[in-house]
């Protein structure tokens, strides 16, 4: 008797997917920006498959309230080049945050997804506000506290 077992591959029309909100004042920025490139890529469901677009939506609010640890603040630079002779700009974590909240953490999580058009589409579907309110009311996003974070990721 043969028996086939098929194995299902979930596509991006398959896919369910969930709306997450993330408070994240007072969150350390690389340990939140990884659990949130986790969400993105859907490492924390079952069907998670490599290659396609199978994770969440994610709405992180209070985006200035992050922080880097041991005093990294004035010491951690960004550095950006406008490509002209003498173009090159440095600038430390605390102005970039006090200049540009959102694109600081959305620079950092992009950084954790892969380098291709997966990536380029994942990273659409983060959504970052300064402070702590947000337009996506509508999709009703399920807030998650820190522990709740690491209780459907995993511990990392």
């Amino acid at each position: 008797m043969n028996v086939v077992q098929k194995t299902s591959y979930f596509t991006r029309l398959r896919v369910e997917r969930e709306w997450y909100e993330i408070d994240a004042e007072g969150e350390i920025l690389g340990r939140l920006c990884s659990h949130i490139a986790r969400l993105l890529i859907g490492k924390h469901k079952s069907t998670f498959t490599p290659g396609q677009d199978t994770g969440a939506f994610v709405v992180v609010v209070n985006a200035s309230g992050v922080r880097l640890t041991a005093g990294k603040e004035s010491k951690k630079l960004y550095y950006r080049h406008s490509g002209y002779p003498g173009g090159l700009r440095v600038e430390t974590f605390a102005r970039k945050l006090a200049r540009k909240p959102v694109q600081t953490i959305k620079d950092s999580v992009r950084g954790m997804l892969p380098r291709n058009k997966l990536g380029d589409r994942l990273i659409t579907k983060l959504k970052v506000y300064a402070g702590p309110r947000h337009p996506h009311q509508a999709q009703q996003p399920t807030r998650l506290t820190r522990e709740q974070l690491h209780r459907i990721l995993g511990r990392i």
